[in-house]
C-alpha cells in the first residue's frame, strides 16, 4: 500500500461530522458539543428542519458566519461566533438547562476522551490539567434522549479511546447510544445491549479496528 493510500484511510473530522449528521431527523432539537460536533451544523440534510440548541441560551443557531458577518455577541457554548435565524430565540441559563434536564432535546452530539464498553463517557477533564469547568456535559448526558459521541479512535499517543473501563473522571455512566470515530461506527439498541460494529470508514479493515480497540463489542 502506498503512503498516499495510507493517508486516505478513515474519515476526516469533517467526514465524521457528516456521518453524525446522518442520524438527524426532521423536527429534532439538537445540542452540539465543542470540537468536531460543531461541524455537524454544516451537514444538515437539505430540506430537513433541525433546531440547534446551545446551553448558553440560544435556540435556533444559524450557520457559521462569513468574516464580514461576524457579530462578537453571538457565540455558542464553545465561544465560536455563529449566526441567528428568523426563528432564533434567547433565554437565560436556567431556562436552557430546564430544556436539557426536562428531556426536551432529542439528540446531543458530543466529543469524547474515553468511552467504555458499557457506554460510560469521560469527556470533560484530565487530572492535573487546568480546566474552566465541565459546562453542560453532565446535564446533557443525563437529560437528552439520544447521545452520540464523535471522537478520534485513538489518542495522540496512540492509545485506544474505546476501552473496557474509563480511566478519566466520568461525565456519565451508561449513557452513550452511538460512537463515531475516524475508523468506524458502533451502535447499541438499548443501554443493556453491547455495542455492535455497524460501519467501517473507507479503507479501514475490521482487523485494524480490533487492533486499536480494547473494549468488547460485537461484529
Amino acid at each position: 500500500m502506498s503512503e498516499q493510500d495510507t493517508m486516505a484511510k478513515g474519515w476526516t473530522r469533517d467526514q465524521m461530522a457528516a456521518r453524525a449528521a446522518r442520524e438527524l431527523q426532521d423536527g429534532f432539537y439538537v445540542n452540539l458539543g465543542i470540537g468536531i460536533p460543531t461541524l455537524v451544523a454544516n451537514h444538515v440534510p437539505a430540506g430537513m428542519t433541525v433546531t440547534l440548541q446551545s446551553e448558553n441560551g440560544m435556540l435556533g443557531i444559524g450557520p457559521f458566519p462569513y468574516d464580514d458577518e461576524v457579530d462578537p455577541d453571538l457565540i455558542n457554548a464553545g465561544k465560536q461566533t455563529i449566526s441567528q435565524l428568523p426563528l432564533t430565540s434567547y433565554f437565560d441559563s436556567a431556562q436552557s438547562f430546564a430544556m436539557i434536564r426536562g428531556g426536551h432535546i432529542d439528540l446531543a452530539v458530543l466529543g469524547g476522551m474515553e468511552v467504555s464498553q458499557n457506554g460510560d463517557l469521560a469527556n470533560w477533564m484530565v487530572p492535573g490539567k487546568m480546566i474552566k469547568g465541565m459546562g453542560g456535559a453532565m446535564d446533557l448526558v443525563a437529560g437528552v434522549k439520544k447521545i452520540i459521541v464523535v471522537m478520534e479512535h485513538v489518542s495522540k499517543n496512540g492509545d485506544p479511546k474505546f476501552i473496557p473501563e474509563c480511566t478519566l473522571p466520568l461525565t456519565g455512566k451508561n449513557v452513550i447510544d452511538m460512537i463515531i470515530t475516524d475508523l468506524a461506527v458502533f451502535q447499541r439498541s438499548t443501554h443493556m445491549s453491547p455495542f455492535r460494529l455497524i460501519e467501517l470508514a473507507p479503507g479501514v479493515t475490521r482487523e485494524e479496528v480490533r487492533a486499536k480497540t480494547t473494549a468488547a463489542y460485537e461484529e
